[in-house]
């Protein structure tokens, strides 16, 4: 529906009082950005209070009174696609905020903020006994949390919801178990193959791991007018279309690892800094939720800097900073091995990565229902990484405090990874379908047409459209694994010489 009429004045103070939540919100993640970076081991008390004091009061200004009243005026208002879409997403986000009391929003806050030195202190001193108490702590709020939203719901899917609020828990559930039975077939028959992909071995300085990062952002088509490159022990991005940051870490023997992080993050960003600035402060200037948002850092990671056009392009740049001398075809394999004993997820191959998604699904899933207990979350974990996985950690450090999300009390964040893979695949073969010759424009470094058609079909539209609708008018169809099972056997049948 489109008109010409201005909108109701209800409309302009519900977005103005929006606009002012956001703002804080997003001072809310540099304070978040500033503590996982740069803030002294010593400022988490003070840091912890300013964080809960500046959430309880986007709260408030999101739940306030006047915004329900506005809400109902615009109830049956005539207004442009646009702002209808401006609406729908303040009255979903108010209808659910509104039911959380601000000091509940304030003691979360306070107590994610809390917990990030204690897992990090944690997982350096392999001492989960150390982080559990905070864990439960976490659990305990989140689980209220998701109780005022909804009793008589599934305190885990309300929580999913936070992360993908236009993809059920269902639907997600489907997607996995559609995942686990294409590819554990797969990875089976790669294990069993002979062949032997090439590796990169040595030791690779870490500030010529930082210059390669940075140069594959510029090359990339990172904004570092908008954004920056800094070193965190889980590697991020954040931020606004003014300034979207990244962040990366490196492993002096691993540098496909760093390399495949940045890129990873990348991607991220340059969703962030596609978003419409002129619609800032707006739904209309925010990401479509993390699935979307997880498809454009999977889609460049391993569509673009996991191909091998992409290696036949950067890697002379590879050779000349490390002083290998690598071939295309080489570093094309030694990027996408399977591994047979991958610990860590941020670490894990293309494939062998969901079932690390699935693992920890099915763990978190089970402690918000409390069918598990956070004392029994090492052994669950050990157990099920040698049925899925066939590795067991030696280490809580190699093993469930390897992630950092549970310290944001980010219950329901791991299933997007996959849906966002599954997104990625389903988004690249709609790209490669409407550009012509786009893998030999990335052999030759050029990234420009990939932009213009994720900034046409994902960025420029933020909130303007439901998860679905977005999907759709991207690629013609609803989300679908079949687009990744058939990249993933193709790519790595040719890789690995299997019968298909």
């Amino acid at each position: 529906m489109a008109t010409d009429q201005a909108p109701p004045e209800a409309y302009d103070e519900l977005l103005d009082q929006y606009r002012r939540a956001t703002y804080l919100g997003d001072a809310n993640g540099v304070l978040n950005w500033d503590q996982e970076v740069m803030m002294p081991e010593g400022g988490t008390p003070a840091r912890s209070k300013q964080r809960g004091a500046v959430s309880a009061l986007a709260h408030d200004l999101l739940v306030d009174d006047d915004v329900g009243r506005w809400l109902e005026e615009l109830s049956g208002a005539e207004l442009s696609d646009e702002e209808s879409a401006v609406v729908r997403e303040i009255r979903r986000q108010y209808e659910r905020q509104a039911k959380v009391p601000t000091d509940l929003v304030e003691k979360i806050s306070e107590a994610t903020a809390e917990a990030h030195p204690v897992w990090r202190e944690a997982k350096e001193n392999d001492d989960f006994g150390a982080f559990a108490p905070t864990l439960e702590r976490l659990l305990e709020l989140k689980r209220e949390y998701a109780a005022h939203i909804d009793p008589d719901a599934d305190p885990y899917a309300v929580l999913f919801a936070d992360y993908e609020p236009y993809i059920d828990l269902e639907t997600a559930e489907r997607v996995l178990e559609r995942l686990r039975e294409g590819l554990v077939p797969l990875i089976d028959a790669v294990r069993d193959s002979n062949a032997d992909l090439h590796a990169v071995e040595g030791t690779f300085p870490e500030p010529d791991q930082h210059e390669l990062a940075r140069e594959a952002l510029e090359t990339l088509g990172y904004d570092f007018d908008r954004g920056r490159l800094d070193i965190a022990p889980h590697p991020f991005s954040s931020g606004t279309q003014f300034d979207a940051r990244v962040t990366t870490r490196f492993e002096e023997s691993e540098p496909l690892d760093s390399l495949g992080s940045t890129i990873h993050e990348f991607g991220h960003a340059a969703y962030t800094q596609g978003l419409p600035r002129d619609a800032y402060g707006s739904p209309l200037g925010e990401h479509r939720g993390l699935t979307v948002h997880e498809s454009q850092s999977r889609l460049f990671e391993n569509h673009v800097g996991r191909s091998e056009p992409f290696w036949a392009f950067f890697v002379p740049r590879f050779n000349d900073r490390h002083g290998t001398e690598l071939t295309p075809r080489e570093a094309y394999e030694a990027a996408n091995r399977v591994y047979e004993d991958n610990l860590i997820r941020v670490e894990a191959d293309e494939l062998t990565y969901h079932l690390h998604i699935v693992l920890r699904f099915e763990i978190e899933r089970d402690l918000v229902a409390g069918d598990l207990e956070v004392a029994e979350v090492p052994a669950v974990w050990n157990d099920r990484m040698a049925e899925y996985l066939g590795v067991r950690p030696d280490t809580d450090r190699e093993g469930c405090l390897q992630d950092i999300h549970w310290s944001h009390g980010s219950f329901g964040y791991f299933p997007t990874y996959s849906l966002g893979s599954v997104l990625a695949a389903q988004l690249y073969a709609a790209a490669e379908s409407e550009i012509d010759g786009l893998g030999s424009q990335i052999r030759s470094g050029e990234f420009d047409a990939l932009h213009g058609w994720l900034d046409e079909s994902v960025h420029r539209h933020g909130c303007r459209y439901t998860t679905d609708d977005l999907i759709r008018r991207a690629s013609d169809e609803s989300l679908t694994a079949e687009y990744f099972l058939e990249y993933a056997e193709s790519k790595f049948g040719d890789l690995y010489g299997l019968d298909r």
